[in-house]
């Protein structure tokens, strides 16, 4: 088994919410903030088996979307946007093993 840890935007999370339940997936989340720009986000939790990873990655990615973040430089008395580094929106997503995972 394995556990999806995935940050993703809160205007986001929505709609990853319902992919994955449409797929017959379900997924404990949580509301955090966090990042550089300290963004509301939600975290969402989801165990599955080895054969379901791919899968639920892809719907989260998805139903994700990022967007480079363009910054105003002043050059020659115009402002022309410069693309930065750092990109917004989008998922975070980290995947770790389960040894193993009892239900009470």
């Amino acid at each position: 088994m394995k556990m999806i840890m995935a940050i993703i935007p809160r205007d986001q999370a929505e709609l990853v919410l319902q992919a994955l339940v449409a797929a017959n997936h379900t997924a404990t989340f949580v509301e955090t903030r966090g990042g550089m720009l300290r963004q509301a986000q939600t975290t969402l939790f989801i165990a599955v088996h080895d054969r379901q990873l791919d899968e639920v990655t892809q719907i989260i990615r998805s139903s994700c979307r990022s967007e480079p973040v363009v910054e105003s430089a002043q050059e020659g008395g115009f402002r022309e946007p410069i693309p930065a580094q750092q990109t917004l929106g989008g998922a975070v997503v980290f995947v770790w093993a389960i040894e193993r995972m009892d239900n009470y």
